[in-house]
């Protein structure tokens, strides 16, 4: 964890992923410091392998493999360029310039987009354009966010209210729709579809399922008894043990379930902390969908998110977010006014890095070097495009990129500091879209969501039924459906962030074939009671693949107590060096939107301080 940041911090085993090439191959037409995009260039259309996709990568694995490219001659000059085109380096961009309308701000990115995680899919079906989230999905418990990240989705135009309405909170359980599990073939006796989790009385669905005979007898007990397994303890006692005890410890030796009952629930939270329930304190099980069995009598349940509804989702994510950033910093490149028309706005990619405009944003273009100049008045920041190196000088940079990155492209840091941005190992994982042309099948079967106890996907769900603006859901089955998959790499055999880097060199060499596989199995499994093909039904699949994912968050067993903020070490790393400053949400530890926007006006405000 504490190790410095090393080649193998960054790839572990991604060689493969570079080729044979130092720099990945980018059309001409990709290059907009030399000729800018195209009318008909618009990234979200694209299906096949995204996120990080083919020449996003190719550049900075070379950089850390020891490839570089030191500053040449400034060929234009900015009052501030920052590094990294997601929501927290479109944020501070923003927060500049409304601290100084007049500045010229370049924004560079090395993906085909901006957004960075936001990331917006398109499919056309039916002559018909259906929109979905690649990446950050939602406004989580916007009534936490932080005074100043509020006020940043009001002046960009979010009325968070607005999604009591558009979100149809009660459409599937109106429809009788609930979850279902597919139980593996390894741990139980057969691979089966078992549905109404939740709805059903648990006896029957205990009847209906694999597992043994003691298995269900356990299962329905850690369900339906009203029992507190640690009598004797008061609650701080309790609160104490358990967030010194795993879930998965817990259960197994308090609840004292069969085997067969932990390995249902061993992977539930994947998508959500992106390792088994072995690693995650009991305490924060009681947080996560709406609750899991057998703590509720023992530890009173805190309610997740603060009882907010988790409904704050637009149809493409926050990709919307980062849309209507680009709108305040470049109005020309996304028409229209209102939270509801960004969603159906086409963007117009052509405007983004226009030589006449004060912000400009520069896709295709990964940082490599930045440095202070022999005066140490401004910073020379030098990035790759099309294979060719281009400097430009600025009075201050703000590196809104990974952690992890950051000691490669300042190198000025010093080696405390390279530690503490060493500690943030990011968590890989993948969305997955399926377009079909209908989702008749899960209405047929009682069921929106279908978890796999132990498969390459952890779960299928349902699209979240948004309707906003000109955006209508489809709230018949009948109905075209963008259907979600997430896989997270699981290891049991590895503890600690070595299964992310893990997980990180086994996601660079799976293929888009790999993802489509197991999507068409898995698919085939859960639904082909129902009618489902998967080789007549699939009509497109975008593959959101994140190597690096989600930002470190501190909540797992492993972790130190940390008696002070100045002694984290994501607090150490973010610290600003000269006229770089350091944004992004790995800085704050917290995979979230909430952060990426305040840590953003963190890294301005010491920006213009400096």
């Amino acid at each position: 964890m504490k190790d410095h940041v090393t080649r193998r911090d960054f790839l572990n085993g991604t060689r493969i992923a570079i080729g044979a090439s130092l720099v990945g191959p980018l059309s001409a037409m990709q290059n907009p410091a030399a000729a800018g995009l195209p009318d008909d260039y618009y990234p979200p259309a694209k299906t096949g392998l995204r996120g990080s996709h083919a020449g996003s990568f190719e550049t900075f694995h070379a950089r850390v493999e020891g490839a570089s490219w030191p500053p040449g001659a400034a060929e234009e000059s900015y009052d501030l360029v920052v590094a990294g085109g997601g929501i927290s380096g479109l944020s501070a961009a923003y927060f500049y310039r409304r601290k100084k309308p007049d500045a010229r701000i370049l924004v560079l990115d090395n993906h085909d987009d901006f957004g960075g995680h936001a990331k917006r899919n398109e499919f056309s079906i039916n002559g018909a354009t259906r929109i979905g989230y690649g990446g950050t999905e939602s406004i989580d418990t916007p009534s936490a966010y932080t005074d100043v990240a509020k006020k940043l989705l009001l002046d960009i135009g979010i009325d968070t209210d607005k999604f009591y309405e558009a979100y149809h909170q009660e459409l599937y359980s109106s429809m009788g729709l609930s979850k279902g599990i597919v139980f593996d073939d390894k741990s139980f006796t057969t691979r089966k579809l078992v549905t109404g989790y939740g709805k059903i009385p648990w006896e029957e669905f205990a009847a209906q399922s694999p597992m043994t005979e003691q298995a269900k007898k356990d299962f329905i007990r850690v369900q339906t008894a009203s029992r507190d397994y640690l009598p004797g303890l008061s609650p701080q006692e309790k609160h104490e043990k358990l967030s010194r005890m795993s879930y998965y410890d817990y259960l197994k030796d308090i609840v004292k379930v069969d085997q067969q009952v932990l390995e249902i629930y061993r992977r539930w939270g994947m998508s959500f902390w992106c390792v088994g329930i072995d690693e995650i304190p009991a305490t924060s099980i009681q947080s996560y969908d709406g609750g899991m069995p057998g703590l509720d009598h023992t530890l009173r349940r805190v309610g997740h998110r603060g009882n907010e509804p988790y409904i704050f989702h637009f149809p493409d994510g926050n990709a919307s977010v980062a849309r209507l950033l680009v709108r305040q910093l470049i109005p020309s490149a996304m028409p229209g006014s209102t939270m509801e028309d960004v969603v159906t706005a086409r963007a117009d990619y052509s405007e983004l890095d226009r030589e006449d405009a004060n912000v400009r944003i520069r896709l295709n273009s990964t940082v490599v070097d930045t440095r202070h100049t022999a005066r140490g008045d401004a910073v020379d920041v030098t990035y790759v495009i099309d294979g060719k190196p281009h400097t430009v000088r600025c009075k201050k940079c703000v590196l809104a990129c990974y952690n992890a990155a950051i000691p490669y492209i300042a190198t000025e840091l010093s080696q405390k500091q390279k530690d503490g941005l060493a500690y943030n190992v990011k968590v890989p994982l993948a969305y997955v879209k399926v377009m079909v042309p209908h989702w008749r099948w899960f209405a047929d079967l009682g069921m929106d969501f279908a978890y796999y106890t132990n498969d390459f996907y952890k779960q299928v769900e349902l699209d979240y039924p948004v309707s906003l603006g000109k955006y209508k859901f489809n709230k018949s089955p009948d109905e075209p459906m963008i259907l979600h998959m997430c896989h997270s790499h699981h290891s049991p055999d590895i503890r600690g962030p070595e299964q992310w880097r893990e997980a990180r060199r086994v996601m660079l060499q799976t293929p888009f074939s790999g993802f489509e596989g197991h999507v068409r199995d898995q698919l085939d499994q859960a639904l082909a009671g129902a009618g489902f093909d998967a080789e007549r039904d699939i009509h497109a699949i975008t593959v959101n693949r994140w190597p690096h994912g989600y930002a470190y968050n501190p909540g797992f067993l492993w972790e130190p107590d940390w008696k002070t903020e100045p002694e984290k070490p994501w607090v150490v790393g973010r610290q600003p060096l000269g006229h770089i400053t350091i944004a992004n949400s790995d800085s704050g530890a917290a995979a979230n939107t909430n952060a990426a926007i305040t840590q953003a006006w963190r890294a301005v405000e010491e920006a213009l301080n400096a």
